[in-house]
């Protein structure tokens, strides 16, 4: 279980995992790597990286019922699949875990520069309280500064992102991961690890980009370069009509707009098994900006990508492996 301790550390995010359950001994049977492991509502998708290349990327549905709007709904049913699973693909039992769904925020906060740690820690709690819409004593919350600023009359600032997360939640893949007796090596939030993937290199003096992932949980992210400002889990999912999709997009990246500091995005990235099926230029028009497919594998190659494997499923489960190597 996660404790009062659990950190999210940023600007690469991770929540760290200090006390998780010790299941099982002796060496992994897969091996001694590290796996980015994407737990979608639909599919189970895992990613090994050695040396800048894919290693290992393997796929498998999950039967409805596991995993619902992005939190586990069964952790005995969706430990026996990943038991199975790992056992099956011979894979390291050493995961990386992502989460993307509603139980998880991300804000931007602004407030006047605080030297002291623990005086700033407390600020940054108290602000929390306020720009998060859950109980501030259920949830992990870390923090990370963007830079600074000044108000209309000159007084100084400085900008943080604030990420917030229930214990909850993360408490259901945790649970799962390690009764399936794989080694939790840390969780990260599903729009952090979609924005390494997709941002690679990117700097972050860049103008913010938006991305939306289609998948069985699909969300907004708005990253400047490699750092998500801000991420929001949508109500529809990858088989929404596009007329739709677009007036959800417009709505998350209207309310990221109206946190303090951010500035206009004129373009949007695809992502996810559902991206494929989507008229970027009719999405485009609705929004008023450019929108395009990524590449779902960002910067690495597809060399040794397997065929029969999808690659739009990935991208996930590969910002997550990314992570672990960072």
């Amino acid at each position: 279980m996660l404790n009062a301790k659990t950190r999210i550390s940023l600007p690469r995010p991770k929540l760290t995992l200090p006390s998780l359950p010790k299941r099982g001994s002796g060496k992994p049977a897969g091996g001694d790597g590290c796996v980015g492991l994407d737990i979608d509502g639909d599919a189970i998708a895992a990613v090994e990286i050695k040396e800048g290349r894919v290693q290992r990327a393997v796929s498998t549905g999950l039967a409805e019922g596991l995993v619902r709007d992005g939190e586990v709904a069964d952790v005995d049913g969706l430990a026996e699949v990943l038991k199975e699973f790992f056992k099956r693909e011979s894979l390291p039992r050493e995961v990386r875990l992502g989460v993307g769904n509603a139980q998880i925020q991300v804000r931007q906060l602004e407030l006047p520069p605080i030297a002291d740690s623990k005086e700033r820690d407390a600020a940054v709690r108290f602000q929390a309280e306020e720009a998060i819409a859950m109980p501030i004593d259920e949830t992990v919350i870390d923090y990370s500064p963007l830079g600074t600023g000044t108000t209309l009359d000159g007084t100084p600032t400085e900008r943080y992102v604030l990420v917030a997360a229930r214990r909850s939640m993360i408490d259901g893949f945790a649970n799962a991961a390690s009764a399936a007796g794989l080694k939790p090596a840390g969780i990260d939030l599903n729009a952090f690890a979609l924005v390494r993937a997709l941002a690679a290199g990117a700097s972050d003096d860049e103008m913010p980009r938006a991305y939306l992932h289609l998948g069985g949980v699909s969300q907004v992210a708005v990253a400047a370069g490699e750092t998500c400002l801000f991420t929001r889990a949508l109500a529809s999912g990858s088989g929404t009509e596009v007329h739709a999709l677009a007036d959800e997009v417009r709505m998350s990246i209207d309310y990221y707009r109206g946190q303090p500091g951010s500035i206009a995005v004129d373009e949007l990235r695809l992502s996810g098994a559902g991206a494929p099926a989507i008229d970027a230029t009719v999405l485009g028009e609705r929004l008023g900006m450019v929108v395009v497919v990524a590449d779902p594998l960002g910067p690495l190659t597809a060399e040794s990508f397997p065929n029969d494997e999808d690659p739009q499923r990935h991208t996930i489960a590969l910002g997550l492996a990314l992570g672990a190597t960072a």
